[in-house]
């Protein structure tokens, strides 16, 4: 078999996994056409990603809550009130940056928990549990800044998590140095891991991609990080929240390949009762999974008040649906137990890619909602085509 049919057999075999990048890819040179280049610009770049940060990390813990067949509702509004407790205990409280973000964070876990509990042990729907959590919050963020409105926070350490970024260290070029060194790293990184699952499968006589398709697949992702890379180090460099937001992505993919745990997830998502039956404890990972989708409610809150400067009364709205959005452009399954959290990323990239793009076209609001609902039902409508060829 030579390369090229090599190459169309595999996309057509992974066509749930290759489909989302080959959708970025169109996505981003229309728009590079039709803008000139500006879509492709270092500082649109960096402003998409950092627009998609907050978006992210809720798509990639959605991602699980979805993949063990549940839903969550109450995080947009969890991330907006969570975020106005952020902003009065570092305004009014004069609580220190590095003590309110760990409090932020376990109380986020602490939400996610108790959603755990009316979903594993009291058995209520995830949908009524949520949805009735979502109404609470909503009421709590209105509650909590009411009497101030927005509450303006004039701390800079906890406003750099959202508007600042890495140091610059030395310029090369006029090109950030210690942003190309964290590209570098991360393409080290990425093919180190590569190399190394490789050796496995091979070691366990797993079927693999040829070593020129592979070698070709490397060259391929290294030269599209080394890109990006390159790009944001033209500008202001990496940001931290692009910063955060991949320390996520390492965080939850290695859980859900490496671990146990992650395996015991999917395990669960495919067929509740079977893992049960397995000796999987169910109810356990409907804790851990909603406990996780807790704190990155938290983490979103932070990042976003962190992003506006400021709490408001309206933050948080439509969170939820955004990252639900994103979690299933990003592949993941209706039906549970299959999606990856790398994916999840793609989607909330492809979501914050079509608003820019739009945005720099020029293109009416009513017509950016329709035509982001489109790409959701057409992601949804793959997904259900994919699984009945299949």
């Amino acid at each position: 078999m030579n390369m090229y049919q090599e190459a169309k057999t595999l996309i057509r075999a992974n066509i749930r996994d290759y489909g989302m990048y080959i959708a970025l890819f169109v996505i981003i040179l229309t728009f590079t056409i039709m803008t000139d280049g500006l879509f492709i610009s270092s500082r649109n770049i960096s402003n998409l990603l950092d627009s998609a940060g907050y978006i992210a990390v809720l798509a990639v813990a959605m991602t699980l809550i979805i993949v063990i067949r549940h839903i969550d509702l109450s995080v947009g509004y969890v991330a907006g009130f969570l975020g106005a407790i952020a902003a009065i205990l570092l305004t009014q409280a004069g609580v220190s940056v590095y003590i309110t973000i760990p409090i932020i964070l376990i109380l986020g876990i602490v939400v996610g928990l108790f959603n755990g509990l009316l979903v594993a042990q009291v058995g209520i729907p995830s949908f009524v549990a949520t949805l009735a959590g979502m109404l609470i919050f909503r009421g709590a963020l209105l509650q909590v800044t009411e009497k101030t409105g927005t509450i303006i926070i004039q701390n800079d350490t906890f406003n750099a998590i959202g508007n600042g970024y890495i140091p610059s260290i030395l310029e090369v070029n006029g090109l950030h140095f210690l942003s190309l060194l964290v590209g570098l790293v991360g393409i080290l990184i990425y093919i180190y891991s590569e190399i190394t699952n490789r050796r496995n499968k091979l070691k366990y006589q797993f079927e693999v991609l040829s070593k020129p398709m592979f070698i070709l697949k490397l060259a391929f992702v290294s030269v599209i990080i080394a890109y990006i890379t390159w790009i944001l180090a033209g500008y202001n460099g990496f940001s931290w929240t692009v910063i955060i937001m991949l320390a996520v992505v390492f965080l939850y993919h290695f859980l859900t390949t490496k671990t146990v745990l992650g395996r015991h997830i999917y395990a669960v998502g495919s067929n509740p009762e079977a893992a049960h039956l397995s000796g999987i404890n169910v109810k356990k990972i409907t804790y851990i999974v909603f406990g996780s989708m807790g704190m990155m409610a938290a983490l979103s809150g932070i990042l976003f008040t962190a992003r506006l400067q400021s709490a408001t009364t309206t933050a948080g709205t439509l969170f939820e649906l955004d990252a639900i959005a994103a979690a299933y452009v990003g592949g993941v399954s209706a039906a549970g137990g299959v999606g990856k959290v790398t994916g999840a990323i793609i989607g909330a990239i492809v979501m914050a890619s079509l608003s820019s793009g739009m945005n720099l076209l020029g293109v009416g609001i009513s017509y950016q909602y329709m035509i982001r609902g489109g790409v959701l039902a057409g992601a949804v409508i793959f997904d259900v085509m994919t699984r009945k060829s299949k």
